[in-house]
């Protein structure tokens, strides 16, 4: 490896199928990281019925940056820096709320909630300033998918579809097609998990079919919820990448032959009648089973949402060996019945006490403990290489408990730190 002082060689440090272990653990490339990925690329920030009305605001990051999402008078989606130009106080503390305006703590300096300075105290003192130039910050470039809100500090580059491109397009799509009105909402509430560990260890871990048996063993056989043979060797489900680092456990192929409404979701159609009808008349009833029997995905949008079934995952990467997890359950328009019951497996697998999310997170400290260790210096990624295989659409598959997904991740994380 290159020494710390000079500037990291990626094409040494991620190779086809092992990746050095100093990826994980140096402050140099984690800096690297925020310039090149959090800073540069698509980021997903929120969504829009997390702010539905006029002035409605909500916390947010993009990394170690603090935002504030507001939607102002004019109805327009802002991500404005939660920084004051003047001493750079946090001019926002509160998780979300409404109001017009946003007032500094530290000096009483006032700015509109689309980031205009409206004033400050003892205004004599600032007879040469201009005003214009001491709005609050605001990322460069916002743009939402289907109502999810996306931040990127780049003045240009790729569009927010050309970020997404079909395969994490078409996830979204299918995600809100859940619903019978056709829309997701996030109103259920975040939880903050907090991990020592960095931010790739949990991407990674997201789409990786290979540790549920095992790190997940003890639920899966209380539960009896068959969710761990959809990760068996013998499943039918496939590990995806869908390129530019977005990746995916298709569970379609187990669900789509075991051909039961409504299996996705550990439950049938009789427990959710009210759903079931709204579904078929908003779908017709050939569709709508469709859509219930495959479920919503299993999808990792690089570099930090997580769909995951049930729930999603923002990713909020803060060091080099610390990460924060921002989990809220899955709402679905016009279905309450669904919607109480994905908030009750929320609590129980990812709440304070549940179950799956506490054993991975074991697991991201223990393997960022391990990752400083001298021999090996490297993780291997090369499960399921040699039978990798491109699908009907152009994506490279592997089998459920391969690594192709891992290492989809890893050729376009060096695309991005090799690029100028």
């Amino acid at each position: 490896m290159e020494s710390q002082s000079s500037t990291p060689n990626f094409a040494d440090l991620v190779q086809s199928d092992r990746v050095h272990g100093s990826l994980y653990t140096n402050e140099e490339i984690f800096q690297l990281e925020l310039e090149k990925i959090w800073y540069k690329t698509w980021v997903y920030v929120g969504h829009t019925s997390e702010v539905p009305n006029a002035n409605d605001f909500v916390s947010k990051s993009i990394g170690p940056q603090p935002l504030i999402m507001t939607r102002g008078r004019d109805g327009v989606i802002r991500l404005l820096l939660n920084r004051c130009p003047h001493r750079a106080n946090q001019v926002c503390l509160q998780a979300k709320g409404n109001r017009g305006s946003f007032t500094c703590p530290y000096h009483g300096w006032t700015f509109s909630n689309s980031g205009e300075l409206r004033g400050f105290p003892f205004p004599e003192g600032y007879d040469t300033a201009d005003r214009s130039e001491l709005g609050l910050g605001q990322v460069n470039r916002v743009a939402e998918y289907k109502g999810f809100v996306f931040g990127s500090f780049a003045d240009e580059g790729p569009s927010l579809e050309e970020h997404l491109g079909a395969g994490g397009r078409d996830a979204i799509d299918r995600l809100v097609q859940t619903s019978p009105e056709g829309e997701v909402e996030i109103t259920a509430g975040f939880l903050q998990h907090r991990a020592k560990a960095n931010w790739k260890f949990i991407v990674e871990n997201e789409t990786d079919g290979y540790h549920p048996q095992f790190v997940h063993a003890s639920i899966f056989s209380i539960a009896k919820s068959g969710i761990g043979d959809l990760y068996s060797n013998d499943s039918t489900a496939v590990a995806r990448d869908l390129g530019d680092g977005h990746t995916e456990n298709d569970l379609r192929p187990e669900f789509r032959r075991i051909d039961k409404p409504m299996n996705w979701f550990g439950t049938n159609e009789a427990r959710l009648p009210d759903y079931v009808e709204k579904m078929k008349a908003a779908y017709g009833e050939e569709k709508a089973r469709e859509i219930m029997i495959d479920g919503t995905p299993h999808v990792m949008i690089f570099p930090n949402l997580f769909i995951a079934e049930i729930q999603i995952f923002v990713i909020q990467a803060l060091a080099v060996d610390e990460s924060i997890q921002h989990v809220t359950a899955l709402q679905f328009k016009g279905a309450p019945d669904l919607n109480r019951r994905l908030r009750q497996q929320t609590m129980g697998s990812v709440g304070p006490a549940g179950f799956l999310l506490a054993d991975d997170s074991e697991m991201y400290e223990r393997t960022q403990r391990g990752v400083k260790s001298k021999m090996p210096e490297w993780n291997y990624l090369g499960r399921g290489k040699h039978r990798e295989r491109r699908d009907a659409d152009g994506f490279m598959v592997g089998d459920a408990t391969d690594e192709v997904t891992s290492r989809g991740i890893w050729r376009h994380y060096r695309e991005l730190m090799e690029a100028k």
